[in-house]
């Protein structure tokens, strides 16, 4: 696989894009009154007041405690479902209602919607409000499994952008190194790449990390998934703890200038070092072991093939660097930069906003590592193949 020629256009939309979050970062400075920002694409549309300042904890640091549930419905690639008049599944998402006008001219390829798409957005989005979306119907019916997945646990806010990744400029993945290619094709997962695949489980080894109920690992812990996607940050002097309502994991971000581990000392998660620029949380993470997927089908807008899937390979060779902006009392701006060049022919930036909610309802992510299902799939596919079941531990003769 080759690097894909980009168009000066795209490389100059990429490095403005990443100008104007610096300069929507460092509008204001550390305990000083914000001279006042106006919503733009910069700051995906959310203003600073004039005069607001920044919390600070009382050691000082900006603050950013409080529960930020990742915003459900935004994809994670650009396309065609990325428009008003197709919108993605999910709670806020919904058939427009009787009689309404149709709607306005879609470009796809934009990152952020126009006024007009925007506001037949926000009119479904209030009609919602007061007939219950999808969701919220079927948790009224008794229907459990449907609530959950149309994610009646996670609130919906209309956001502006057509998906969470914003560089490269066109919105999506980039493509597999040839390494990266070769690994995928060893990946195993429960979740199929399509209806061409066809699915035998026989061991343990035959699922992913998620099936495993074991970790999400990064960068697909910090997506917007179908339900839970709760997070809550504690402080504490020298550190931000990042608290995951899925698989309750916890992400431990030292800020006190001690340096990474070494190399030999790898996680699913990776090893996080935060440091404050200004109000800015700025964390790199190293030292990931690869295992988990670094995409998930399980995350809104995921595209179901190579690339996508459950079967996007990560290296030891993987960085993450996360930004972490308040933009005023309520938002906060969340970005992303995933480089990973064993695996990635170029890499790619997540940005999306984060809303305040400490109202958010924390639900138990009841799973864990000997749960059935893992067995109940292995047995099953022995025995649709005529095989004997009931043991986990070996992999019999194809």
């Amino acid at each position: 696989m080759h690097f894909r020629a980009r168009s000066a256009k795209s490389v100059v939309l990429g490095a403005l894009a990443a100008g104007l979050f610096v300069a929507a970062a460092g509008a204001q400075a550390p305990g000083q009154p914000s001279p006042g920002v106006a919503p733009s694409e910069a700051n995906h549309f959310i203003a600073t007041p004039k005069g607001w300042v920044h919390p600070r904890t009382a050691w000082g640091e900006p603050d950013l405690e409080g529960t930020w549930p990742i915003p459900a419905g935004i994809n994670l690639v650009r396309g065609q479902n990325s428009c008003p008049a197709n919108p993605p599944r999910g709670r806020g998402a919904g058939a427009a209602a009787p009689n309404t006008p149709p709607a306005p001219p879609c470009d796809p390829t934009t990152p952020f919607l126009s006024e007009a798409e925007y506001k037949v957005v926000m009119d479904r989005y209030e009609r919602l409000q007061k007939e219950g979306d999808n969701a919220t119907q079927a948790l009224a019916k008794g229907d459990f499994g449907a609530a959950l997945q149309g994610g009646v646990t996670d609130p919906q806010t209309p956001l502006r952008q057509r998906s969470t990744i914003m560089d490269p400029p066109n919105g999506q993945l980039p493509d597999l190194t040839e390494e990266g290619r070769r690994r995928s094709a060893l990946m195993k997962s429960s979740w199929s790449l399509g209806p061409q695949e066809k699915q035998i489980w026989d061991h343990w080894t035959d699922f992913d990390s998620w099936d495993r109920c074991i970790t999400r690992g990064m960068p697909t812990s910090m997506m917007a998934y179908r339900y839970n996607n709760g997070i809550k940050i504690f402080q504490a002097p020298g550190m931000v703890v990042l608290s995951l309502e899925m698989i309750h994991e916890d992400r431990i971000i030292y800020t006190d200038g001690r340096p990474p581990l070494k190399a030999v000392h790898s996680h699913y998660m990776g090893e996080p070092r935060g440091r404050w620029e200004g109000n800015t949380l700025v964390v790199e993470t190293t030292n990931y072991k690869p295992g988990p997927s670094g995409t998930n089908l399980g995350v809104y807008g995921t595209p179901p093939g190579i690339p996508g899937g459950n079967r996007w390979p990560v290296s030891e060779r993987m960085k993450t660097t996360e930004r972490f902006t308040r933009l005023n009392n309520d938002y906060m701006l969340y970005e992303m930069k995933v480089e990973d060049p064993v695996v990635m022919t170029r890499p790619y930036t997540v940005r999306y906003p984060l809303k305040l909610d400490n109202r958010y309802e924390w639900w138990e992510y009841a799973c864990h590592e000997g749960n059935r299902t893992i067995r109940d799939y292995i047995n099953s596919s022995r025995a649709e193949r005529g095989l004997p079941v009931g043991d986990t531990n070996t992999v019999p003769t194809r």
